[in-house]
């Protein structure tokens, strides 16, 4: 079969790697149908996540197809059409059982297309694969089914849930690529009186009015502003980093209330610095995490009922055999209008940023 493979570096190609086999009685072999690109996947080809391996397959998202099981395997069977989890859970250790499955110290955790082989292939040997797939209703199309994989729970889950959202809040959501997007429209699940948008991308930002944001802002000119005019001076109740630059991190400390709840998603790849002498005295919370897929059935059902606007924020599409063209597109968003690509299954229209 082939796959997509991290050579170190910048530096990756789709080329023939051996099939994958169950290895363990808990294992699921899964025929790739579609998969997606992921921020983090780049991050790994900057170099900015040094334990990925040279020869690794990437890929933590996947909607396919069950072709074997392992001996433990319960929940699904072959023949059964599935969404890989990004992440996987033992289901035994005393995180999972917590339900922090990003956390699982059984063999678990973020370790598709990072520790083990990933999805952006034919096929994918999944782990623990009771807890780390998820049967999909006939309703809810590949496209849509493979943002419920990472982005949509991410989102809502690190940004929404860990920064409490309440009806009537200000919610900013710093950051409007894919997850951040995604963040806007679950935060609306919670009735906020406004959310406002923050990106250097025009395109971004219109797809974020289309998706609830009721105000928008240029990253460049001073958001802060806007943030304390809407809000009399008080600041957000939250705000959610979805880039993860120091210089957004540090824009959204300074955006929170007195008293408001700072939700980092963004990943990370140099240090920022957190202004204690500033906030120390203003009873701010600051969360941080890895997402756990905990709320991925609830999302699943919503997905069934047309309730998330996944479609919304598929703008490319791809045969599977044109990966490298894929990553050169989700990596060139600038000038692409790229938000989320999509290899696999069937091929239809380039949608314009922001008219989907």
């Amino acid at each position: 079969m082939k796959g997509y493979v991290f050579h170190g570096p910048g530096e990756a190609a789709w080329e023939e790697v051996p099939d994958p086999g169950v290895m363990e009685p808990g294992d699921a072999i899964v025929r790739v149908d579609a998969v997606t690109i992921c921020g983090t996947d780049l991050h790994i080809l900057g170099g900015d996540v040094p334990d990925v391996r040279p020869g690794t397959v990437l890929g933590h998202e996947a909607v396919g197809e069950i072709v074997e099981i392992g001996a433990d395997v319960r929940s699904v069977r072959p023949g059964d059409r599935v969404l890989v989890s990004c992440i996987s859970a033992c289901g035994r250790c005393s995180y999972c059982r917590e339900g922090m499955y990003g956390q699982c110290r059984g063999g678990g955790g973020w370790i598709l297309g990072h520790t083990v082989d990933g999805t952006q292939a034919e096929y994918v040997r999944v782990p623990h694969a009771d807890l780390s797939v998820h049967p999909l209703p006939a309703s809810v199309a590949d496209e849509d089914a493979v943002l419920l994989a990472d982005i949509f729970p991410t989102a809502y889950e690190v940004g929404v849930l860990n920064g409490r959202v309440r009806p009537g809040d200000t919610v900013v959501v710093v950051g409007a690529g894919p997850v951040g997007l995604a963040a806007v429209a679950t935060a609306r699940l919670f009735a906020p009186e406004r959310i406002v948008a923050v990106d250097v991308a025009t395109a971004r930002l219109e797809a974020a009015r289309k998706l609830g944001a009721e105000a928008v802002a240029d990253a460049r000119e001073t958001p802060e502003q806007l943030i304390a005019d809407l809000t009399d001076g008080l600041g957000a109740d939250v705000v959610i980093e979805a880039v993860g630059l120091p210089e957004t991190f540090e824009m959204c400390t300074r955006m929170v209330r007195p008293g408001g709840r700072v939700a980092n998603v963004g990943v990370h790849g140099r240090p920022a610095t957190l202004h204690l002498e500033e906030l120390w005295s203003r009873n701010i919370t600051l969360t941080t995490g890895l997402v756990d897929t905990r709320t991925t059935p609830t999302l699943l059902r919503m997905a069934a009922a047309d309730r998330l606007p996944t479609a919304q924020l598929v703008t490319h599409t791809f045969p599977m055999e044109r990966m490298q063209e894929a990553y050169d597109v989700f990596a060139g968003a600038a000038e692409t209008g790229a938000l989320k690509v999509v290899l696999g299954g069937p091929q239809r229209e380039v949608v314009p940023v922001g008219e989907a």
